[in-house]
């Protein structure tokens, strides 16, 4: 008894990086993380290192800002940046944009998952019936948003920690039972893309160089009421947010791998990860990894329902307002966006992966609009960036320029 307090008084102080997690690995990282093992095993694994070790050097620094100065992120945009409302607004857009579009694709996909785990035990279901993934999909987001009515932030933070703590233990479990070998695994960190592999590489740093983890993150450190006092546990959130990242990315990644790509099964649909991994794994495990697709979807409906509402009060006041009426149509006028996938049937695997390209190309702007705020004398005072953390920042700047070119190629080889 006394272990599991220890626990659980050590996740729930974990409550912004948890917002972070949920954010950031959804059915869009699932989906990316199968889709790339299934087709080339661990060989992107490498880009996936790069990706985490970026978000945590961001979230590091997004959230030594909220600590040491009180403001959020596009508060500070508008008010110490020139030009700073330009530059705001052109990050909320481009994150709402980015995360409407992933949040269709991310409702279909969780939709389809939670059918095809009932089809498992109940193999008289027909394949792939609109209607009842229409219905799920309808029930599924009329539930997030109930639960968004609610209103408190403690709420959310535990309902995500529920979500999270799952995905993570079903998607760990998977790992074992078709887990690679050492040597393949070590293989991915390796740099290299694969032929047509741009769409992929984009879609993995999309989902996990996520633009909204960042620009959200000081307003979870604000609600948490840490301060510069607390520096010390913001940073150990970031870096075990990271690692949690990279492990739950990394297992997803493997049990496609052991289980797909060495038997020449890519996943083109949601049915195909059901009948490729079941005569390896059986049904026991796949309704485990399903279970942890469906949370991973959940994980990230709930938080990017909210991502506007949450913009709009950063940039208004610097203040997370989870009451307002404001909250309530914004993120039901969300809700009616996120069915647009699954009213017109498309397939979810390749309008996940589509979206998910998308967000790279505002990350370019919140990074270096992240570099300046952080790097402010009048700000930071003598928390400011060191060098350590301005050569890693200005390296994920770097990166960010070369996926977003990266990304035009994926998109251009994708309309060919």
């Amino acid at each position: 008894m006394y272990l599991h307090k220890r626990f659980m008084k050590f996740i729930l102080a974990l409550g912004p990086g948890i917002f972070c997690i949920g954010y950031t690995i959804g059915t869009g990282s699932v989906t990316s993380m199968i889709k790339a093992g299934s087709q080339y095993g661990m060989q992107l694994l490498w880009v996936l290192a790069l990706s985490t070790l970026f978000a945590g050097i961001l979230m590091e620094a997004y959230g030594r800002f909220a600590a040491v100065t009180g403001e959020t992120a596009v508060y500070g945009f508008k008010t110490h940046l020139k030009n700073g409302k330009f530059w705001a607004i052109l990050i909320i857009i481009g994150v709402v944009m980015g995360q409407w579009s992933s949040l269709s694709g991310i409702l279909a996909l969780t939709s389809n998952a939670l059918y095809e785990v009932t089809r498992l035990f109940f193999p008289t279901l027909p394949t792939e019936h609109y209607q009842s993934i229409l219905g799920i999909a309808i029930f599924l987001i009329l539930m997030m948003y109930g639960l968004l009515l609610i209103g408190r932030y403690s709420f959310f933070e535990k309902l995500l920690i529920f979500f999270v703590a799952i995905m993570a233990i079903s998607f760990v479990l998977t790992t074992f039972i078709v887990i690679p070998s050492p040597e393949e695994i070590t293989s991915g960190l390796v740099p290299s893309i694969p032929n047509r592999g741009y769409l992929m590489v984009a879609a993995f740093v999309g989902t996990t160089m996520a633009a909204p983890t960042f620009v959200v993150r000081p307003l979870i450190v604000k609600e948490k009421g840490w301060s510069r006092e607390n520096r010390k546990e913001q940073t150990k959130d970031a870096i075990v947010s990271a690692v949690l990242m990279f492990v739950i990315s990394t297992a997803i990644m493997i049990s496609a791998t052991g289980a797909l790509f060495h038997k020449n099964l890519s996943v083109e649909r949601v049915l195909d990860m059901v009948t490729a991994l079941e005569p390896v794994a059986g049904k026991f495990a796949i309704a485990i990894f399903m279970v942890g697709a469906m949370s991973a979807g959940l994980s990230s409906i709930f938080p990017i329902i909210m991502v506007f509402p949450l913009l709009l009060g950063d940039y208004r006041n610097g203040e997370m307002d989870v009451r307002s009426k404001t909250f309530r149509i914004l993120t039901g006028i969300a809700c009616v966006v996120g069915l647009t996938v699954p009213i017109l049937g498309s397939n979810p695997i390749m309008a996940q992966i589509a979206t998910q390209v998308a967000n790279v190309f505002i990350l370019p702007v919140v990074i270096g609009g992240g570099i300046i705020l952080v790097n402010s004398k009048k700000l930071m005072g003598s928390h400011r960036a060191g060098p350590f953390l301005n050569i890693g920042l200005v390296t994920a700047l770097i990166f960010s320029f070369l996926i977003s070119f990266v990304g035009i190629q994926g998109l251009a080889d994708l309309l060919k």
